[in-house]
């Protein structure tokens, strides 16, 4: 909400409040403001013109050489480009030495060949912004009023020189949205009641609104409020300067008189109006339902939309003429031809506005009031204040009385509170003398029994319901920089950690160890990348409002964020990269009772590059599926589990690469995955190599740990055999050691895979590998007998499990 201090100033006092501190005491109080501005800020030497000849430029098609009066002795040669310029207009002129926006320094000099002693300025070239200038001056030069003395500087009669106080107002408080709102507000703060010097309405009695127009609400819930006002005999001409720059100030565009003043109206009650011509409707006929299927609207910015049963329409009775509380029809809007003026003054059910906005992308003053809330009493006000200006400023005569389609009973909300009990809430010691004076200056009339207030609400504060919303008038008023502060008082206890988050800082520690840096990625990402990498089925979760399509959906992998990470280091010559994520992903299951989804924590790991730098004496050695492996083996070690991870080969990931991926389990249940991401995929992801694997944390912190149990060194030596099998190629090493640990006996200490070959000598389908098993007896030296008691049933039981061939 932008407040012009000047506007303010013509319904308070403040010739001794300066706008600083006007929005120091605002902020105080609880209204935010973001800053103020003085639109001539950084302008200087800029007067008013008048154009006394212009003739074309000798050496050019599109300039005009013009004499204008400065208010010098001689007349001042400037060349002007703009199509507009003209003799007899008032102009604005930036002379030699002036700076214009932009900082931008303006000096005598030649245009093909003639002198050109400053610049005859557009608006742009003040600083406005191209959405608010009138379309008229929109490709050219602004006009000045005739009244405008010539010489004076421009900046006064512009309301250049206003200071723009821009509020930053919360839903709870739309009664701010609105000047007089702002107007109460700052009464309240220092003690004055608000004066307001709106129009009075004059009414032709020879005629009635009824004569006109008939008002039809079809349901009371959707347009608690309806009316209309006629306006005849109107002369649609641009508004007076004064009116065009207060609109352009609170960046609105004007357009017209009329139009113009709805605009007004809306700023200085925060009641959207809406103008018809009355002729366009084409009836004598208001209806106000629900859309229907197929019907269809050309709105004012020349779109036609396509209309439900979720839009409120304005009708003639058979076809929609405008979208209620969001934007009026072409077919009906206010032109040059306009005679008679058919003013709507309403109010429409907040939700229906709201998703008509959302849907058809239309979002205005308009409906951003009716949906945070405007004043039941002002209704028809409003309505009445503005056809009184119509009247005024275009010349109309104002029908008397309103065409009703609905009306609004208002009734007193009335909250009642105590002064122990704003003293309790607030730490105060506030006497009965000082929160009747708080009441007084809100304008909330009350009545006083002992202690106890029973406060009657105005309607403009809609906003106050309860016990709790008095007191903070209460306090608000009083001043927060005045309510007493005191340190919290208290036990404190010492905090520990659970057994889970020691759990993910020890696996944290142990992955830097191996190398791995923490990276923290978006948890909202695409669509697409949110389906890579998953470990489940599961529905996606959609923004409704994101902020940009690459952040629309919650992620269900970490791995896609992670690879995203590796790209940017990998653009950046950043080559060997090796991250992990601790991070949640989020499953939506195909439950309608379900509205939120599934929180699951997951661990994800990427590497890429090599795993050990080429130097002086060490080769470099990229990293493979065994170099992420490994680390997965180390962090299952460590958290006391390896005994219960098995790994299985799979296909089923398109995203991976379907011969050097596998699924890891825990007890039989898959927990995570574990290979080389897909050539295709990293492409995509314009990578090199790069190897991932993704687990559910959630299901390794649930998992039980063993403790862990110290045993001496044992006193007497170790025993080690080889053993190398022929093996079909298909045969997993898991398998074997599996086999070897269940039939070797108690004394087998570790199984250690030494060999792997396929080549020469080796049958085709077949490879070769070989072990070598360590054991040991804590309680006495083990004798050749056993061990090869061992080995031989080792043997048997390989041989008929697998059909190895011994070697």
């Amino acid at each position: 909400m932008l407040v012009s201090y000047k506007w303010l100033s013509e319904y308070l006092d403040l010739s001794k409040i300066s706008a600083k501190e006007l929005s120091d005491q605002m902020s105080l109080t609880g209204i935010e403001v973001e800053g103020v501005e003085v639109p001539e800020e950084g302008l200087k030497k800029i007067v008013v013109g008048e154009v006394k000849e212009c003739i074309p430029h000798p050496n050019s098609d599109h300039l005009s050489i013009c004499q204008v009066d400065i208010g010098e002795e001689e007349l001042s040669q400037i060349v002007c480009g703009a199509p507009n310029v003209k003799v007899g207009i008032k102009v604005i002129v930036a002379l030699p030495g002036s700076r214009i926006t932009g900082n931008q320094k303006i000096k005598k000099g030649k245009m093909r060949g003639e002198v050109s002693n400053g610049m005859i300025c557009s608006l742009q070239e003040l600083g406005y912004s191209d959405s608010v200038i009138p379309k008229a001056y929109s490709e050219g030069i602004y006009y000045m009023p005739q009244e405008a003395v010539n010489g004076e500087d421009v900046f006064s009669y512009l309301d250049m020189d206003d200071h723009i106080i821009e509020l930053s107002i919360t839903p709870n408080r739309a009664d701010a949205l609105s000047m007089r709102g702002v107007a109460y507000e700052v009464g309240a703060i220092y003690r004055q009641t608000p004066k307001f010097n709106d129009a009075l309405l004059e009414e032709d009695t020879t005629e009635t609104a009824a004569d006109y127009i008939s008002v039809e609400v079809e349901d009371p819930k959707d347009v608690p409020a309806y009316q209309i006002r006629i306006i005849k005999d109107v002369k649609i001409a641009e508004s007076p300067l004064w009116l065009q720059t207060r609109l352009m100030n609170e960046g609105i565009r004007p357009i017209n008189n009329v139009v113009d003043i709805t605009n007004y109206i809306l700023l200085l009650f925060g009641q959207p109006l809406h103008a018809f011509d009355y002729n366009k409707l084409d009836s004598q006929t208001i209806l106000v339902r629900r859309g229907k299927a197929d019907e269809e609207i050309v709105t004012l910015d020349g779109e036609t939309r396509k209309l439900t049963n979720e839009n409120i329409v304005i009708t003639n009775g058979k076809v929609p003429v405008a979208l209620a509380g969001v934007m009026g029809g072409a077919d009906s809007e206010i032109t040059e031809e306009t005679t008679t003026v058919a003013l709507e003054s309403a109010l429409f059910d907040s939700l229906s506005v709201r998703r008509t906005s959302k849907e058809f992308n239309l979002r205005s003053e308009s409906s951003s009031r009716f949906e945070k809330g405007i004043n039941h009493a002002t209704i028809g006000e409003a309505g009445d204040v503005a056809a009184a200006m119509i009247a005024k400023l275009a010349g109309g005569t104002v029908v008397s009385d309103k065409a009703i389609g609905s009306e609004l009973t208002l009734e007193d909300v009335v909250v009642s509170v105590t002064i122990s009990r704003i003293n309790e809430y607030l730490g105060t010691e506030m006497n009965q003398a000082t929160v009747s004076e708080i009441f007084d200056t809100l304008g909330f009339e009350y009545e006083l029994d002992h202690e106890k207030y029973t406060v009657t609400v105005p309607p403009r504060r809609w906003d106050i319901t309860i016990e709790a919303d008095l007191i903070e008038e209460v306090a608000r008023i009083y001043g927060y920089d005045n309510l007493p502060s005191t340190l919290p008082k208290g036990e404190t206890v010492a905090g520990s950690l659970t057994s889970g988050q020691l759990l993910v800082r020890r696996i944290k520690s142990l992955l830097e160890g191996c190398g791995a840096s923490e990276a923290i990625s978006y948890a909202l990402t695409t669509e697409e990348k949110s389906r890579q990498f998953m470990m489940r089925e599961s529905l996606t979760t959609s923004l409704q409002w994101p902020m940009s399509e690459e952040r629309s959906v919650l992620r269900m992998n970490l791995i896609s964020g992670l690879l995203d990470d590796v790209a940017y280091n990998v653009a950046r010559k950043n080559t060997n990269v090796a991250l992990y994520e601790i991070g949640r992903v989020f499953y939506q299951d195909n439950d309608p009772k379900k509205e939120l989804p599934y929180e699951e924590n997951h661990l994800g790991i990427v590497l890429s590059g090599n795993s050990v730098v080429k130097d002086w004496q060490t080769k470099e050695i990229p990293v493979d599926f065994y170099t992420i492996k490994g680390i997965l083996e180390v962090l299952f070690d460590s958290v006391g589990i390896a005994y219960k991870i098995s790994y299985e080969a799979t296909k089923d990931n398109q995203e991976l690469h379907p011969g050097r991926t596998a699924l890891v389990k825990l007890n039989d249940t898959v927990i995570g995955f574990i290979g080389q991401v897909h050539p295709n995929v990293a492409k995509e992801y314009e990578i090199p190599e790069t190897y991932a694997a993704e687990l559910n944390l959630q299901a390794i912190i649930e998992e039980e740990n063993d403790a862990l149990v110290y045993q001496q060194i044992s006193k007497f030596p170790a025993v080690s055999r080889d053993i190398a099998l022929l093996v079909d190629e298909t045969v997993t090493s898991q398998e074997l050691v599996g086999t070897i640990s269940k039939h070797a006996g108690k004394f087998l200490q570790t199984v250690h895979l030494f060999d792997v070959y396929q080549g020469d000598n080796i049958a085709e389908g077949k490879k070769s590998m070989a072990y070598s098993l360590t054991f040991v007896n804590a309680e006495a030296t083990l004798v050749d007998e056993e061990i090869n008691q061992s080995m031989e049933k080792v043997e048997k039981a390989l041989v008929a499990e697998f059909n190895v061939t011994i070697r």
